[in-house]
């Protein structure tokens, strides 16, 4: 199953430098907010997908956020840029603790051996703040449950159709997007938006897992009755086309959002970072 953890990531190397210090600004303030809210446990969680949440949710937000400096938890010599609201955070947070803790679930299901010790002794430290971010966000709870139902299920199914196993985390995604704005024309863009990126979340993970999935004998959609143990040139570029019409996608709705700030980062990410990544992931 895919827990979206870090495919959406910034090209830095387009970023103006005070683009890039605001991006980073983000992406400590949501660590700080982790910490602050769940426990220093929970700063493992974070990835540049929630980043990337933080970012759209507040880019949608009228007014100026306000930064201030303030020492990084683990580094206590060197002195981060935060949001100081860091209220903004809440939901990417949230969303960011229950995705762990199916992932942790997840595995603990999977693994074996001292993996699976490993996840076991880990876990309990995650039930309370799983159960805070559910109190403060039971619709995420509810999205991301129904997720997994739908998933494990096609999964058992050994499904074959990329479009239908890629659809719950499309989905998942999509829901998750909404919640940023409160005005429905947003909303659904926003919808829009969250499926074009979960399908492209969904497919590149499972073409960077395929070998693993292959070698462990899981599940994974791109596997035929030869079971190569790598994909092949030809399976490649079919893939990388899949996910170019994901990236322009999310791209055009991208364009129909009422972007009040950021959008050079965000635009960075959609129009360049997702193809540089996946380029990258997949050594094309």
């Amino acid at each position: 199953m895919k827990y979206l953890f870090g495919y959406v990531r910034i090209e830095k190397a387009e970023l103006k430098v005070k683009e890039y210090e605001m991006y980073k600004a983000v992406y400590c303030s949501l660590c700080k907010s982790l910490g602050k809210k769940y426990g220093i446990l929970s700063r493992f969680t974070l990835s540049y997908d929630f980043t990337f949440l933080a970012l759209l949710q507040l880019s949608l937000k009228d007014g100026c956020d306000q930064i201030e400096k303030g020492r990084c938890a683990f580094n206590p010599l060197k002195k981060c840029n935060y949001c100081k609201n860091l209220e903004s955070f809440d939901l990417p947070s949230a969303a960011a603790m229950i995705m762990l803790y199916y992932k942790l679930k997840d595995n603990l299901l999977d693994e074996k051996g001292f993996k699976k010790l490993g996840y076991s002794l880990i876990f309990p430290f995650f039930i309370f703040p799983h159960k805070k971010a559910v109190k403060k966000f039971p619709c995420i709870e509810e999205i991301v449950s129904n997720y997994i139902k739908t998933q494990t299920k096609l999964e058992k199914e050994n499904c074959k159709e990329l479009d239908r196993i890629a659809d719950p985390t499309a989905i998942m995604l999509s829901e998750i997007l909404k919640l940023c704005s409160e005005d429905n024309n947003q909303r659904r863009v926003l919808e829009r938006l969250g499926y074009c990126l979960g399908r492209y979340i969904y497919i590149l993970d499972a073409a960077c897992d395929y070998s693993e999935d292959v070698k462990r004998k899981s599940y994974n959609v791109f596997k035929t009755g030869n079971n190569k143990t790598e994909l092949d040139k030809e399976n490649l570029k079919q893939i990388e086309a899949k996910l170019f019409v994901c990236i322009n996608e999310a791209c055009a709705a991208f364009e129909l959002l009422d972007i009040k700030k950021y959008k050079n980062i965000l635009g960075n990410i959609l129009y360049l970072g997702l193809e540089e990544t996946f380029k990258k992931e997949l050594k094309i």
